[in-house]
């Protein structure tokens, strides 16, 4: 949900359209500075979500951060702005940090995998207290974007002495995207087999529900609205029916109407997705 207004109005925006779980950006997502957080707008919006009862709340980090970068400025910059993102997340009682693993910007994936374990070891070594979960997610796959394959994730958290604070965070359209055939049952299936085997359900700590613009293994990233994309409604009834998910939260990232403003309201394509998965819940086949 949209913070437009303030951290508050995202709990408002949350509760308008009934939902049981958020994700907010506690920043611009494409801007390295970050505005301060006011103690009394940290603290509306604690209150808001206690008394919303909505759990759990998480981040989505900045887009821009990049912990398989090998060069500066930018590596030391993600690095910094991944702790400030923490701190924030902290501050908000979130149960954590949804991140982009990286992308290499030179030499071979596994040299990119090592960036980011060295990166997160470095980030959670200076903080002891801190509560906030990195949620590495699963990506499509793009250019030279890490995180496509489960065995990249596996591989980082491997590598980590720090490992325990950090979950992964999977998006439908980003499985598809990457080549696992998920709108199948038997791919479905072997998708969360392989998830199991290399990983272990107990680091799954979300999902995105996004349907897809582009086909199984493009390796693009285009979300497209509930039911109206590749993976199509037989795949997400799988995916909220699925015990193994039951009390994992799953969270919409699919296009919103334009130019809703700041006042909180229902945006009527947020409205009809989370219909079209509700109704998936309990609806019989079709």
């Amino acid at each position: 949900m949209s913070t437009a207004g303030g951290l508050p109005k995202a709990v408002e925006r949350a509760v308008l359209h009934g939902c049981e779980a958020l994700q907010i950006f506690t920043k611009s997502p494409g801007q390295w500075r970050a505005r301060p957080l006011p103690p009394e707008e940290v603290r509306l919006f604690r209150r808001d979500v206690e008394r919303a009862g909505i759990a759990p709340v998480v981040a989505h980090a900045s887009y821009l951060i990049n912990l398989a970068a090998r060069g500066e400025p930018l590596r030391t910059q993600s690095i910094a702005s991944l702790r400030e993102e923490l701190d924030r997340a902290d501050a908000l009682g979130l149960l954590g940090l949804v991140l982009h693993p990286g992308a290499c910007t030179g030499g071979s994936d596994a040299e990119g995998l090592r960036l980011i374990a060295e990166a997160l070891d470095q980030v959670f070594k200076g903080r002891r207290r801190g509560r906030a979960l990195v949620l590495l997610e699963h990506t499509a796959g793009t250019g030279t974007v890490l995180g496509h394959r489960f065995e990249h994730l596996a591989f980082v958290l491997e590598l980590m002495t720090h490992a325990r604070r950090v979950g992964v965070w999977l998006d439908t359209c980003h499985l598809l995207a990457a080549g696992y055939e998920i709108t199948t049952e038997a791919g479905y299936a072997a998708t969360f087999a392989d998830f199991e085997r290399l990983l272990g359900l107990e680091r799954l700590f979300g999902l995105h529900l996004n349907d897809s613009k582009r086909p199984l293994g493009s390796r693009i990233d285009r979300h497209e609205h509930i039911g109206k994309g590749h993976l199509g409604l037989e795949t997400f009834r799988r995916v909220v029916r699925d015990r193994r998910f039951a009390r994992l939260p799953m969270l919409l990232e699919t296009p919103k109407t334009e130019g809703r403003g700041a006042r909180p309201q229902v945006d009527p394509l947020d409205a009809m997705n989370l219909r079209a998965l509700r109704e998936l819940r309990t609806a019989p086949p079709g």
